[in-house]
């Protein structure tokens, strides 16, 4: 945790007492998130934020009911000087949060609720972390799960060509039972966040690599990516994030292909189809995005542009000789 000096308030907004869990506005906000992943996240902006509040990390001692608009401001302030916006603003969002079942609980009133959430969000924008994967990379990972003749190797091609063609996250992509793809038309229903369900299509040579993958696999209901043992052997349970990672680690290697994180499939995913002129809002809702503007995040065409531009200026240099 980043050691932030703790603002300097003349209020005393550490409680005296313990809160039972139900009477706790941080407990109650997280206990409504909507997965495991998303309450440690904002479990921890709570905890960074209560550092800055009291000196403690320790969120579930903090009077949230007691925090007004002054109190939000100093958090933005400090927020905007030590991370990124989007992460200020993330972890702002659970602050709100936090607030709004401090009123719904009954401990804040709400002219004091509304006047503390109208602090403006943190400003500015970042070059998304990560890279794409080029056609030549991927080719080279395909080829790699192929040179594998166990059924390792048919597993991962399929997984890596779904987690490139629908852009699907690793959550999701063990989330997958058997019942949500349809052979027949491609069709694919993907789980996303905050319980989202939404359709893509397997079509080409992940619809091969699938299919690939199904004979081995048979036709149990279950998982429809399973665990693979160094031995070839199958088990009808369901995968784990980290063995997806894993995964491509370990075919990246095989490949001779520059380590990527399971997100930049992704990333490549969204990418390659604006660059192929797919409508972004069309690719938003391939990729299960809320706003084009996320989608647009992971637009290379500007950055083509850019270098395009800069392409038409002239530096009368000559290299020398060395």
């Amino acid at each position: 945790m980043n050691s932030i000096t703790p603002i300097e308030t003349k209020d005393n907004l550490a409680i005296v007492q313990v809160i039972p869990l139900d009477q706790n506005p941080a407990a109650v906000y997280l206990a409504g998130l909507s997965n495991e992943k998303a309450r440690r996240v904002q479990a921890d902006a709570l905890s960074r934020i209560s550092a800055m509040l009291t000196g403690s990390p320790d969120y579930l001692a903090v009077n949230w009911a007691a925090i007004r608009f002054q109190h939000m401001q100093a958090i933005r302030a400090k927020l905007a000087e030590h991370y990124k916006p989007a992460s200020a603003n993330r972890m702002l969002s659970a602050l709100r949060g936090t607030l709004r079942a401090a009123f719904l609980l009954g401990f804040m009133g709400a002219e004091d609720y509304q006047r503390a959430i109208m602090v403006k969000p943190v400003t500015g924008s970042t070059i998304p972390a990560g890279r794409e994967l080029t056609s030549g990379e991927l080719a080279a990972l395909m080829q790699a799960c192929e040179n594998d003749p166990g059924p390792g190797g048919v597993r991962d091609a399929a997984l890596i060509a779904i987690l490139y063609s629908c852009g699907l996250r690793r959550e999701e992509a063990v989330n997958l039972d058997l019942a949500d793809y349809d052979p027949g038309s491609g069709k694919l229903v993907v789980f996303g966040k905050r319980s989202k369900e939404r359709v893509n299509y397997v079509i080409n040579g992940a619809q091969d690599a699938l299919a690939d993958w199904m004979v081995i696999r048979g036709s149990d209901p279950g998982p429809l990516f399973w665990p693979v043992t160094k031995s070839g052997l199958l088990t009808n349970r369901r995968m784990t994030t980290q063995a997806i990672y894993n995964m491509l680690t370990r075919r990246a290697l095989d490949a001779g292909v520059k380590h990527f994180s399971p997100h930049d499939l992704r990333r490549t995913f969204v990418g390659d189809l604006l660059g192929a002129g797919a409508d972004i809002a069309t690719v938003a809702k391939m990729a299960g995005h809320s706003s084009v503007n996320t989608t647009a995040r992971y637009d290379r065409r500007p950055e083509i542009e850019k270098q395009k531009a800069a392409e038409l200026l002239h530096v009368p240099y000559r290299r020398r000789l060395v």
